[in-house]
């Protein structure tokens, strides 16, 4: 799935730039441990859409704890992964929303 995200960061002089860094989310698939083609992405999303409003992307049922910590440690920290793993979280939704 060819979803890009520039992570937004500051220049020399404290002015805010795009940085050149992206994540797919064929890259988030890849740090948890998961298939990472298109089709793949597709089925998982499939599977496990509609998460419940009241589960925690970080809770599902479906991570294992490495996976879980990973997506906690990368909302918490709000690092490099944060705006892919909020993407993670919205496609997860479905139709049921946030």
């Amino acid at each position: 799935m060819a979803l890009l995200i520039r992570r937004a960061g500051k220049n020399t002089e404290g002015i805010n730039t795009m940085d050149s860094t992206y994540h797919r989310f064929t890259e988030l698939f890849q740090q948890l441990g998961l298939a990472s083609d298109t089709r793949s992405i597709q089925e998982f999303l499939a599977r496990h859409s509609p998460l419940h409003p009241s589960i925690r992307l970080e809770n599902a049922p479906f991570w294992s704890e490495a996976q879980s910590s990973l997506l906690r440690d990368e909302i918490l920290l709000d690092a490099d992964w944060a705006e892919i793993v909020d993407q993670l979280n919205t496609a997860l939704r479905g139709s049921e929303g946030k």
